[in-house]
């Protein structure tokens, strides 16, 4: 059987079954009763981007070997994979097997296209942030990557809703930063530093909110993620960063500079409180300048067409090119229109004989 992904499987179960061999993680296992008070064991599984549930029934022939499975282990499933409409993805004829050390560590790098696309990102937002003008921002945003890079990379973009992976918050925040480039000769009023630098730190909170050990994929939970939150934590992650800085000889270099390094501070610290828009979806203070505006809308744009490219491999089929809602999403989904393709010389030729 071929070796898939979790969501390689998943996008080629639209179409039908899938055999198919998976690499995974048992994040959790729930001995659970059916409403016949049948016993069956609930099993999360995770890779790098995707997860499942598989439920081992009492009368499959796994059900006494799911004891030897305890969570945090790496395991092999194979079998016939299919879409079910009631639990989504799902396995029947499965078995499994642990993995070999190689076979683990190769699981815990990621799928080789996720993992160049995300090496990329990482070098796209060292380089933007690199390229910052103001030498404050600029400052700031290195002494960031240098002391919490890895921890970043580390990171996901959410708990569930959005790029809920680890590095999924290098892949928001460089597209956040090509959006914005994008944007900004649109709208010249904008201090691109000043955003760059909210794009940077918008979710550096998460850091502690969101962070993925490096030896599995299951998202723990931090008291202070907990207690504070990712934006006050942001916050205080700024302020703790400017004041090493200013405590460094560069900073006597920052003397006069227009505008005033305490405008600067207090701009950029308004761009991570905002950033959420209003107090009802956590932020303490609403967009009060077009930057802060700016980033809420470039946050909430990358974070929704990734709802989307994720909800239509889960979304249950309800009508023709009709799907379940995906929470958050608003309503059900509706298959995209598919790009308009210009038709071939050929093609044009032999429509215009038929014409004539």
């Amino acid at each position: 059987m071929e070796l898939l992904t979790l969501t390689e499987i998943r996008r080629r179960a639209q179409n039908g079954p899938v055999e198919a061999r998976v690499h995974v993680q048992v994040e959790s296992a729930a001995a659970k009763v059916t409403r016949e008070q049948k016993p069956y064991c609930e099993l999360s599984l995770a890779d790098m981007a995707d997860r499942m549930t598989l439920r081992v029934w009492s009368d499959h022939p796994e059900f006494k070997a799911r004891d030897a499975l305890k969570v945090s282990d790496f395991i092999e499933l194979s079998g016939e994979f299919q879409q079910h409409q009631q639990f989504g993805l799902d396995a029947k004829r499965w078995k499994v097997r642990n993995l070999t050390p190689a076979e683990r560590s190769e699981l815990l790098q990621g799928p080789p296209e996720l993992r160049a696309r995300q090496a990329a990102d990482w070098e796209y937002i060292c380089a933007r942030t690199r390229a910052i003008g103001d030498p404050r921002l600029r400052a700031l945003g290195d002494a960031f990557l240098t002391e919490h890079g890895e921890r970043f990379r580390r990171t996901a973009g959410a708990r569930s809703y959005h790029h809920a992976r680890r590095g999924g918050l290098v892949e928001h925040t460089a597209q956040m930063m090509r959006v914005t480039l994008a944007i900004a000769p649109l709208y010249p009023q904008l201090n691109i530093d000043l955003l760059m630098a909210g794009v940077l730190f918008h979710d550096c909170g998460k850091l502690w909110e969101n962070h993925l050990p490096e030896t599995g994929f299951t998202m723990g939970y931090d008291e202070r993620g907990e207690l504070i939150g990712h934006i006050s934590i942001g916050l205080e992650l700024v302020n703790s960063l400017w004041r090493k800085l200013h405590a460094e000889e560069i900073a006597g270099s920052w003397n006069g500079l227009v505008p005033a390094s305490e405008d600067v501070r207090m701009h950029l610290l308004h761009l991570i409180g905002a950033h959420h828009g209003e107090p009802q979806f956590g932020s303490p203070v609403s967009p009060k300048t077009p930057e802060a505006m700016a980033l809420n809308y470039i946050d909430n744009l990358d974070a929704r067409m990734e709802m989307f490219a994720a909800g239509y491999l889960i979304a249950k089929p309800i009508a023709d090119r009709i799907y379940d809602r995906v929470r958050p999403l608003p309503g059900n989904l509706v298959k995209p229109l598919e790009k308009f393709q210009p038709l071939s010389a050929s093609s044009r030729a032999a429509q215009t004989g038929q014409l004539l």
